[in-house]
């Protein structure tokens, strides 16, 4: 029974935890997933239920920022309809591909999360990066947010840390609202994860109840703090929380 408790506890704390760490850099649920393996969940039942219970903190952390959206509807259009559709086959992927696929992908892709962070001006440099109020990068914005969302929709870790790196090289903007940009991305690829796993994955209910409210309070802090940390020290936080990540996944 005190061991229950300990775990109700830790549920608690590290769900505050993940929910600001989604708004102010991502890598947040990857605090999520080992807490619920710790409490004896098979992997699968694990990753369906961090997912579903990391979607309200995104609410919170889209509320925070939503300023932060306006002037850009055409970009909010076109990544919004990329993130939808991608999160829908990547929920697809993972109920019916076997779990060395999943073994093998995901910490490659959250490692070259980390090194396009460290490096984005210098890989903007050989994209030519364009002046100050040039138009998007449509294209490789929408594809890169795309499968970027088949990803969160086949393991939602470290999303966040995809999302900001693509933004960051196919948007001309400043950290701050590709930030937000981010939470709102976010929110789109969690409620379609939490609609398909709801309805056809084992998901952990109670475990998902004591994880929303604390996700939902820390999404709406990290938000605020994020809107106030220079650009610089909120890019390199995504890159030390991205490299830890890939370590641990590939170590794990």
């Amino acid at each position: 029974m005190f061991s229950e408790w300990i775990e109700l506890v830790v549920l608690v704390v590290v769900g505050f935890l993940s929910g600001a760490i989604n708004a102010v850099a991502g890598g947040g649920s990857l605090l999520v997933f080992p807490a619920l393996l710790a409490t004896g969940m098979p992997p699968l039942v694990a990753n369906v239920t961090n997912s579903v219970a990391q979607g309200p903190g995104f609410v919170g952390a889209a509320v925070s920022q939503r300023d932060d959206l306006k002037g850009t509807p055409r970009r909010l259009l076109w990544t919004s309809l990329a993130a939808g559709a991608g999160s829908v086959i990547g929920c697809v992927l993972l109920l019916v591909l076997p779990g060395e696929v999943f073994d093998a992908v995901v910490p490659a892709l959250v490692g070259l999360s980390a090194v396009l962070m460290a490096f984005q001006n210098t890989i903007k440099r050989w994209l030519g990066h364009p002046d100050e109020g040039e138009p998007d990068r449509t294209v490789w914005l929408t594809v890169g947010i795309f499968f970027a969302s088949i990803y969160g929709g086949y393991f939602g870790g470290a999303r966040s840390v995809i999302l900001i790196a693509i933004l960051v090289l196919a948007v001309n903007d400043s950290m701050r609202r590709l930030n937000a940009l981010k939470s709102w991305l976010g929110l789109i690829g969690s409620a379609v994860t939490f609609v398909v796993y709801a309805l056809i994955a084992p998901v952990d209910w109670t475990a998902v109840l004591m994880l929303v409210p604390t996700t939902v309070l820390g999404g709406f802090v990290g938000g605020k703090i994020a809107q106030r940390l220079p650009a610089t020290l909120l890019r390199y936080l995504v890159v030390v929380i991205a490299a830890g990540v890939a370590v641990y996944m590939t170590l794990d």
